[in-house]
Parts: structure tokens; sequence; C-alpha cells
């Protein structure tokens, strides 16, 4: 089976030594990207490790498509423990450090400990057979330890300028945060590339708690390996396509959500927007100004939009941002939304939790569409100025004292794509590791639909729909091990996965079984159980739905994996 190779590269940052180490056996397993840096984080994290505190670690790592030149793999993981759900999650960002990152010469980066000082780590493919700084071991890797106090506080735009003046590296070497992540901002993202965010789930906190501003990505010691030649039919369908994400991004689903009652509204206390054509695709594409892509991806969906006559340039946004700081705050002005957009990533925020939470303060002080007061306070929430250090801590932890329900699913606010009309994807919500997140089996997809009639499922109830998110579940997270994007739907089908990745696709899938099930027992040892899976709104039928949910799985009724399934508690257990 085809999977990422190069050994460990272990960082710690409380002594500022590194190590490496062959995991030949977790390669050859797990593939690469979500599935390795998932086994790694179950076998070496404490499962009560404070996601704020330095036995929390991080895992960087790529796939074997990052070797490629097919289209759709400019992407890399990074999984943690989550400081907004207190969950194990991954996050995968586009862009364009994939590559350099494989340049390196390694196949995963694990970043543990914490430093008494604000730093840049500059990771490189070169080898010192010095010691005399004391940071590296004899003929170890190249790995520089920068003491950088002049970036406290810096936006991500500053430290990418800092880099390239005083360094040579470019963004897409890069990946940094912003005010939100050195101030503990429980949604604060790691940005790559400027625009491109490792975004839900908070992990950008975990590198703020550990006093990392960013860390580097150069080298020429990409792995040589062979991939079947089906990998340029794909790069070639993919340059060939008409499909109007190449115009509109994932904005091109806008009004059709809005059509079906799915568009959250006024902080969820709403389905549609009477502003949708202010903020949709169309909307999108006339501020578009220029193509946009990922490393190596001829789809080019990407989103550069500019608005001369204010001044605003940002990338994107796209649909989920333009829910969460368009109808779910009522703004009907795409600008707006583009400015909130803007804001979030030069700070380094998710824009969804970050919109959705600036909604449900709109709603308490009953506000919806006051675009100053929603600029204002993205800028608060990342420096927890105010009001702002109240909304920092996500809606969970703040639905109370705002006097607003709760709507999440294990802190995790919720994506765009409604399941108060998607059932299968309320259920996907529900029992999602990782939260109220779209992506995790993007299952919304199969119920517009997106997909051919043939293989899509009614709006409405549960039948047959529990298999078939556990399925949507494992397909994404061997997407995840790849790393291929979720765009790729349309041109990756099981053939093309086994000539890929050379094995047989109910083996690959069962490779995502086995991680969506990894992260359960994590999470499950960590205190996650049924009562977690479920949502802040009644579905006809969904509890039978979760049950033979966990039937398919193989889980108990009470949502936890039974013992011994995934194998031993971790070491330091």
């Amino acid at each position: 089976m085809l999977h990422a190779e190069g050994p460990l590269l272990s960082i710690d940052l409380t002594e500022r030594t590194v190590e490496t180490e062959e995991i030949d056996d977790v390669l050859e397993s797990f593939i690469g990207g979500r599935g390795v840096a998932t086994a790694l984080a179950h076998d070496r994290l404490p499962f009560d490790a404070d996601p704020l505190g330095p036995e929390n670690r991080l895992y960087l790592a790529t796939g074997p498509m990052q070797l490629s030149r097919m289209s759709f793999t400019g992407r890399t993981n990074a999984t943690a423990i989550s400081p907004l759900t207190g969950g194990l999650a991954s996050s995968n960002a586009g862009g364009f450090i994939s590559r350099n990152f494989a340049g390196a010469g390694y196949s995963a980066v694990e970043i543990s400990g914490e430093s008494d000082e604000l730093l840049v780590v500059h990771v490189t493919d070169e080898v010192d057979e010095s010691d005399s700084s004391g940071s590296q071991t004899e003929s170890g890797p190249r790995v520089e330890f920068e003491a950088v106090p002049d970036l406290e506080g810096a936006e991500v735009p500053a430290v990418t300028d800092y880099l390239r003046d005083s360094h040579g590296l470019g963004a897409e070497h890069v990946a940094a945060i912003g005010p939100a992540g050195e101030n503990l901002v429980r949604f604060a993202s790691i940005m790559t590339s400027e625009s491109r965010a490792f975004g839900r789930g908070g992990l950008g906190a975990v590198l703020g708690a550990k006093n990392l501003k960013a860390i580097t990505f150069d080298g020429e010691s990409h792995p040589e390996i062979e991939i079947d030649p089906v990998q340029m039919e794909v790069h070639g369908e993919a340059g060939r396509s008409d499909h109007i994400m190449k115009r509109q991004g994932t904005t091109s689903v806008t009004d059709l959500a809005n059509e079906v009652n799915g568009m959250p509204t006024r902080f969820f206390s709403e389905q549609s927007f009477e502003g949708i054509e202010g903020i949709n695709g169309d909307a999108v594409e006339s501020k578009k100004f220029k193509k946009g892509t990922c490393s190596s991806c001829a789809f080019a969906c990407k989103l550069p939009t500019k608005d001369e006559e204010r001044g605003v340039e940002t990338e994107g946004p796209e649909f989920e941002t333009v829910m969460a700081f368009g109808s779910n705050c009522a703004v009907d002005d795409i600008v707006d939304v583009m400015q909130s957009n803007e804001l979030c990533d030069r700070l380094g925020m998710d824009t969804i939790s970050c919109g959705n939470t600036v909604a449900a303060y709109l709603a308490s002080e009953e506000r919806f569409g006051d675009v100053e007061l929603i600029h204002e306070t993205v800028e608060k929430i990342a420096h927890r100025e105010g009001i702002g250090d109240t909304l920092a801590e996500g809606i969970a932890r703040c639905h109370d004292e705002l006097g607003v329900p709760n709507w999440t699913t294990k802190n995790l606010d919720f994506a765009a794509h409604e399941g108060r009309t998607l059932h299968g994807q309320g259920l996907a919500y529900a029992v999602a590791n990782r939260g109220g997140d779209h992506m995790y089996s993007t299952f919304y997809a199969w119920e517009y639909p997106l997909v051919d009639k043939s293989e899509a499922f009614p709006q409405d109830g549960f039948e047959g729909k529990p298999p078939a998110v556990a399925e949507q579940e494992n397909t994404r997270a061997l997407e995840d091990c790849g790393v291929i994007c979720r765009f790729s739907r349309g041109m990756m089908n099981p053939e093309r996965y086994e000539a890929l990745f050379g094995a047989d696709y109910d083996e690959l899938l069962d490779v995502g079984a086995r991680i969506v099930e990894l992260e359960r027992h994590f999470n499950n040892r960590r205190g996650f159980d049924r009562s977690d899976d479920e949502l802040p709104y009644d579905l006809e039928g969904i509890e039978e739905a979760i049950s033979e949910y966990y039937e398919v799985r193989g889980w108990n009724d009470d949502g936890t994996v039974p013992g011994g399934t995934v194998g031993d508690t971790p070491a330091d257990d």
C-alpha cells in the first residue's frame, strides 16, 4: 500500500532539543496525514492532557500524494487535542506549504513542551554535524530555534513579511499564528500562505500555549516514490473541468441552501435569509479579480477578491464564512463579509467559529446587521479585550452569560449545512468525533444533492443513512491520509484510489474506519460518550439512527469503543 515516507521529527520546545525516529510501521498501517498523526497522538499523548498545557502535542503530517503532480493534493494535516472541544481533532489546510514540508524530508513533525520565550522554529533538510548550540544532537536534523520577541502580537502578514525579509522564506514555507493564537482564543487558527487555515478546533491556541509563533519548512529531500499514472488523468480532468466552483468556490451552493430552508440566519433562529442575493455566489464572483489555487492543482477553485472602492482585498469568503458573517449576522453586503474574512485571516481565527460567536453576541444585544460592531468585536476577540475575552471561549462556554442557546455539539459550533433540513447531515454532526463540522463526512452533498441523483438520499428522515454516514466518514478519513482535497469528489472513484494507493478499496476504507475508531477511543478515555453525541434541536428518529450508526461501527450503545478494540493505552497514561 502506497504511503508517506520519512522519519518522525520530534521537537521539544521546553528543552529545545530535536530527535528523529523511524515510524515505518505506522506509515504502512495508516498511509500518512491524519491517519499517521492520529495513530501517533493516540499512542504518545496522555489521555488526560490539558489542551493548553505542555503535555499536549501537535502533529503536522503529509501523505504520499504530496509527492505527486496530481491536482487536489496541496494540503497538510494538523492534529492535537482541541482547546475548543477537548477531544482529539484534526484539521487540514491548503495552500503551498505541503511540498516544502515534504521537501524537508519528514513524514510527520511532533511539537511538544512549551518555550519560555516566543519562538520561530525553522526545519530544513540540512544536517548539522556540530552540537555547538546544544539545540540538536550530533549529526542530527537541522532545526533552528529563533527567539522573536519583536513578533509578539504580530498579525499573520507581519510574520510572513519578517520571515521573507530576514530568511528569504515566502509565505508558502510558513505556518504561523496571529494575536488570537497567542491570546489562546479557543478557535484560533494556524495560518499558512497567509490566507489558508488549519481552521476548526482552535489548533492555533495550541501553538500559542507553546509560545511558538511560527514554524517554517524548506528543503529538497523529497522521497522518491512511484505513483500510478492515473494521477495525470485526474490532473487533466481537473484542468479541463468547467465546474462552477472554478468561478464561485463553495459559495456556488449558497442559493440552493437558501432555497431548501437550509441557510442558518440570525444566530440559527431562522433558516433562510432575505438578503441572500447580496452575499451569494454571484456576489462573490463579481469581486473575484484573478484565479487562485493550491500547490499543483489545476482545479483553481480559490477566490481572490477585491473591492477597490473600499480598499478591501482578501481570499474568499467561502460558503461557510458567508453564512457565519453573512446570514447568521444578518449582513447582506458581500464586501462587509470580505472584510470580516480578511480580519480573521490577519488575526488568525476560524471564520466559522468566530462569525458564529459574533452572531451569538449580536443576538444577545439585539444588534443584528451592525457591521461596525461586528468588526470591532472580531478585533476584541483576538486580543481578549472587553467582551472579546468572554467570546474568545466559544459559544459553548459563553452562551449562558450571553443568554442565548448553545448552538454546538461537542462544543464545536455548526457549519452552514443545516441539519434541521438535511437530516443525514444532522446525524453526521451528532456522531462526528470532531463535533459540528461539515467536513468530517460531507454528508450534505448526498442530500442537497450535489452528487448524481442515483446516489442521493432524501433530505428528511434517516432510512439507510447511518451506514452511509459511516462510509463517508471512512472515505473522508482516507482522503485525509492521502492528503487529498474534498473537492476531488467528482474525479476520484474506487478504481482510482486502488490504482493510486496500490490496495483494495475495502482495505483502504478499513484504514479510514480505524482512524475514526482511534479518535473515538481517545475521546472516550477523555470522558466522551453518547451524551456528547447530541444536537440542540430534535429530529424525529435520531436516537434510533445513532444506535444504528454505533451498531455499524461495532461500538457499544453508550457511544464507546469496546475494550481492547484499538490497542493498548499510551505508556504515559
